[in-house]
């Protein structure tokens, strides 16, 4: 059987890896950029790679350091103790442990206490499926008093789906990223430890290929893939260069709209919920600087007056002297072309930043930048909505032996590598599955 695996990120490599691993089958993967990793890629700072967007892993995401560990690489997982803070009205709190809440001065005492209860409530829900009638919104204002949701969850769903869609979030999503977070912690007094590979994503993608390709899988950078069309039970897939190829099925791990794009033939009603399927795009300015901004890994800011929505100091989490001692910043933004600030290049959006990074460290100056750098990543979010099981297009796509497979079905878990991985894995053990039945 020939088959055929749109991106080589973490989903598309490990289906091929699952499926040259089970079955005889002919694999190809096309990726249309110049490198592999897709959401999780690297460039170059100080001649040492870097993901483009920050990344980590949770203790608790199995299936990553399972596969880790699979391709010899348990060694190069640095775990380090996190350290967050939240940003509001200027000033900054730490944000580490329940003791931390318990010192939040933004709320009075009692409702510090009832910010801690509020997200032992959510971590304590076992079937999020109870949840999927109501939006993050809907559920916080009827289970938290509006002083704890305005001063720390309306923050934290406004930095990630922007004012735009925050209120159509759905709370399954909430309650994935509340349980993850959680998960990552010996105890609910310990502190959160997050694990970063040593190398960078690249040592991951770069082990992975490798042995996709000692397996047999060959792996074609810089091929745009322009059409997917049923040939009598086959599958036709045009490539940039304009040759077309037949395989007997094909996996696309592409967003749903460019899936739509390419794809002949979908039924109507399949169209629909692609069609419905939207994403936020990650814009990161990423500034290399002579001193340390703050002591945070991790900033949250729920000032909105700022005009980004977090700070993420990377060496607070592994050593600057990796990076030639440069300390590594990304001042992160969930955006859509709605927003203004998605159409400034990098001087433009540096000259909106700048002058709130003194609120973070008033010695901050501008002179400190070595370097800054500006990575848009389209896709990067999708929007899960509430009722979000019902709107989700399925993997099986109406055309017999094409499927698809991407972030936007990754639910109720929040996207990221580890859910990637795991959904190269669910879409091998599929199309076995019906090759099999057929």
């Amino acid at each position: 059987m020939k088959i055929a695996i749109l991106g080589a990120g973490a989903t598309g490599l490990t289906t091929a890896l699952r499926l040259a691993q089970k079955t005889s089958s002919e694999i190809t993967v096309f990726e249309k950029d110049s490198f592999l990793g897709g959401h999780a890629s690297t460039f170059q700072v100080n001649s040492t790679p870097i993901e483009k967007g920050y990344h980590h892993w949770f203790t608790s995401d199995n299936k990553i350091i399972e596969l880790m560990s699979e391709l010899g690489l348990q060694n190069h997982i640095g775990w380090y103790e996190s350290s967050v803070g939240t940003v509001f009205n200027s000033k900054i709190y730490d944000f580490m442990t329940p003791i931390d809440l318990l010192r939040y001065k933004p709320l009075s005492i009692i409702n510090r206490v009832s910010l801690g209860l509020s997200s032992l409530k959510i971590s304590k829900i076992k079937n999020w499926h109870d949840l999927e009638n109501f939006t993050a919104v809907d559920w916080l204002n009827e289970n938290v008093n509006p002083q704890i949701y305005h001063a720390f969850w309306e923050p934290m769903l406004i930095g990630k789906f922007g004012e735009e869609h925050y209120k159509e979030v759905g709370m399954p999503w909430l309650w994935g990223k509340m349980n993850t977070r959680f998960k990552s912690r010996e105890g609910f007094l310990s502190k959160e430890k997050l694990g970063y590979p040593i190398g960078s994503f690249d040592i991951l993608f770069n082990s992975l290929s490798q042995k996709c390709e000692k397996l047999g899988v060959k792996i074609h950078l810089n091929s745009q893939v322009n059409q997917i069309k049923s040939n009598h039970g086959s599958l036709d897939v045009s490539i940039s260069d304009a040759e077309t190829l037949n395989f007997d099925s094909v996996i696309a791990t592409v967003p749903s709209n460019v899936f739509h794009r390419i794809t002949t033939g979908l039924e109507q009603s399949y169209i629909e919920k692609l069609q419905n399927t939207r994403y936020m795009s990650a814009v990161q300015i990423i500034l290399e600087l002579k001193h340390q901004l703050s002591k945070y890994y991790w900033l949250n800011i729920a000032d909105r007056s700022f005009p980004f929505v977090g700070v993420i100091e990377h060496t607070n989490l592994v050593n600057e002297s990796i990076y030639g001692n440069s300390h590594i910043v990304y001042l992160s933004n969930y955006l859509t072309p709605k927003n203004s600030l998605y159409h400034l290049n990098k001087t433009e959006l540096l000259e909106k930043y700048l002058p709130f990074l003194n609120q973070i460290n008033n010695k901050f100056s501008e002179n400190w930048i070595i370097k800054s750098h500006y990575q848009k990543i389209p896709g990067a979010q999708p929007i899960i909505e509430s009722q979000y099981s019902n709107k989700m297009p399925a993997h099986e796509t109406g055309i017999k032996n094409l499927y698809l497979g991407n972030t936007s079905q990754i639910y109720p878990e929040d996207r990221g590598t580890n859910y990637s991985v795991e959904l190269g894995e669910k879409l091998a053990e599929l199309l076995i599955k019906k090759s099999i039945n057929n």
